[in-house]
């Protein structure tokens, strides 16, 4: 009986261990990166001469799909539909880099001559 609730007990640890490990998050595939991030924001429009950066900004990242929207503070224009996939926290393209994890943020992004920026955590 002692050995049966031996292995009985083992089984149930293993179980527990098993189920609160959970692989890499990927935010093409978790909503864990959905929220605000608070730190400073910036963005320039040479058309318009808009010039915004802020120290006290946030952007809050709203998840549908597998794209990405960033609405940013400060009136500082959405980035939206921004596609990142599979096991990429990071996109590199032609336009800039986006990094994104479960505590911080970093967008160096130029889009039609418009430039956003953001170095924020939560």
């Amino acid at each position: 009986m002692k050995k049966s609730m031996k292995i009985f007990g083992m089984l149930l640890i293993f179980m527990t261990i098993a189920a609160s490990c959970d692989n890499d998050n990927d935010p093409s595939d978790d909503n864990l990166f959905a929220g605000q991030y608070q730190g400073s924001v910036s963005y320039s429009d040479p058309e318009s001469s808009t010039d915004i950066s802020t120290d006290g900004g946030q952007v809050t990242v709203v998840k549908i799909g597998n794209s990405y929207t960033f609405n940013f503070s400060n009136e500082i224009p959405s980035l939206k539909d921004i596609t990142m996939e599979k096991n990429q926290n990071t996109l590199i393209s032609t336009d800039g880099a986006i990094s994104i994890d479960e505590s911080t943020l970093v967008i160096a992004f130029t889009q039609n001559d418009k430039v956003w920026g953001a170095d924020c955590s939560r």
